[in-house]
């Protein structure tokens, strides 16, 4: 990610609630499951909304494994934004055993 932050999903856990989280993914994938709080906003449809978001906060990105959200934080990252990708993904928040919205399990 050019250097961009990454951020774990130990750190992210902690730090998640100062910040705004993005679900990057599409809204199938979302409906299925997702990390309590997540805001749907399909990577497709970022660059036009990115208006939308605070730029005062951190902005979380997460996807179904990292790949899709290091190169939507890396454009939030570009527009501004202190914005970090979730390492793993919504698929390493499940493996932690952490709780989800939908039925990921």
């Amino acid at each position: 990610m050019s250097g961009r932050p990454e951020i774990d999903i130990e750190n992210f856990a902690a730090a998640r609630q100062s910040g705004t989280l993005i679900d990057v993914r599409e809204p199938v994938e979302y409906a299925a499951g997702h990390v309590s709080g997540a805001v749907l906003v399909p990577m497709g449809q970022l660059a036009a909304r990115v208006q939308e978001l605070d730029r005062s906060r951190p902005v979380y990105v997460i996807c179904a494994t990292g790949n899709r959200s290091l190169a939507m934080a890396d454009l939030l990252h570009r527009a501004g934004f202190d914005a970090w990708s979730v390492a793993g993904g919504t698929n390493a928040w499940v493996r932690s055993n952490r709780p989800v919205e939908g039925d990921l399990r």
